[in-house]
């Protein structure tokens, strides 16, 4: 239902997203074979090949999303695909797969939310984790450097793998997503740089915790606060209760949200747990560059033009390497 209002609005009312102005990744489309059937993902790679071992980013889409809308191939381009220009510019390998369909026939994650029944039963996981695989044997890319981001069910399933596969992970980052409040899985172990980005007037993901809900629909399961969401990946990490604060510079006087963050940890070479909390803000990326329509703005609510979120994640990930210390 809410996939097929968006939709309207875009085809209808929404301007489409401006053309990246500067070089971007080239992406090509695979199928990798899993017991569940074929899964589609899209790759991104630089157009120049340079020597040397790569880092690896898997990006994850949100519940009905897709990939093909991640890296800005659809009508309504997420923020996100700011990312191709940034592979290009680092020489970053990006993966995007493509979520299964769960019980209400829309794409998603597997993402260990007991409360959430649509949910698909697929494991994602293990999907993942043969992604990572995959990019090791054949792209070149360093072990050491994978990190994972993801948006909503995205970032859910984002949370779930800095559970189960932080070992391999040198960073992940959320956007829109907290901790299931009731989870069929096991709880984190392995302290992980973790960043999140929450808007304080999320209509989807309550800031405060609570159902993930949307208008008319049904609740699909529960989450924890944002605050008490990162508030467990520091203590996780044994980091210092007192955070660096920065706010930032406010640039068009017609966006209503304000955007500060939040860092523990001094080192980026170290383990770090960064909070971006968008005052006022909606279920959407912040973006300089990728700005949304006033009326897809009034369903999901207002976004933050501060800041790109790819270039502050890969600032927050560039550094780092698996099995950092605090």
């Amino acid at each position: 239902m809410l996939k097929r209002i968006l939709l309207t609005l875009t085809a209808c009312c929404l301007p489409v997203f401006s053309a990246q102005s500067v070089q971007a990744a080239t992406v090509s489309s695979a199928y990798m074979d899993r017991p569940e059937g074929p899964r589609h993902y899209l790759l991104a790679q630089a157009q120049q090949a340079t020597p040397g071992k790569h880092p690896l980013l898997i990006l994850l889409h949100g519940h009905g999303g897709t990939a093909t809308h991640l890296f800005g191939q659809e009508r309504l381009a997420s923020p996100l695909s700011s990312w191709l220009s940034i592979a290009d510019r680092e020489h970053l390998v990006i993966m995007a797969p493509d979520g299964s369909k769960g019980s209400d026939g829309k794409q998603g994650w597997n993402d260990c939310r007991r409360d959430a029944p649509t949910s698909p039963k697929t494991d994602d996981s293990a999907l993942i984790n043969s992604l990572i695989d995959k990019a090791i044997a054949e792209y070149n890319i360093d072990p050491g450097r994978v990190y994972i981001m993801g948006m909503s069910n995205g970032g859910l399933m984002t949370l779930r793998l800095a559970s189960e596969i932080a070992p391999r992970l040198a960073g992940v980052a959320t956007v829109g997503a907290g901790m299931a409040a009731s989870s069929s899985c096991p709880p984190a172990e392995t302290p992980l740089s973790v960043m999140m980005v929450a808007g304080t007037k999320d209509p989807v993901m309550p800031y405060a915790g609570g159902d993930i809900s949307f208008a008319l629909l049904r609740s699909r399961g529960s989450v924890l606060s944002a605050e008490a969401s990162v508030e467990h990946w520091r203590k996780l990490a044994q980091l210092p209760d007192t955070a660096a604060s920065y706010t930032f510079p406010h640039r068009d006087p017609a966006d209503t949200t304000s955007a500060k963050r939040l860092l523990w940890g001094e080192d980026p070479g170290k383990l770090q747990v960064e909070f971006l909390q968008i005052d006022g803000g909606g279920h959407i990326e912040p973006s300089i560059s990728k700005r949304a329509g006033w009326m897809y703005s009034s369903i999901v609510g207002a976004q933050n033009t501060d800041l790109e979120i790819a270039e502050e994640a890969w600032a927050f990930f560039k550094d780092k390497r698996a099995g950092l210390k605090p």
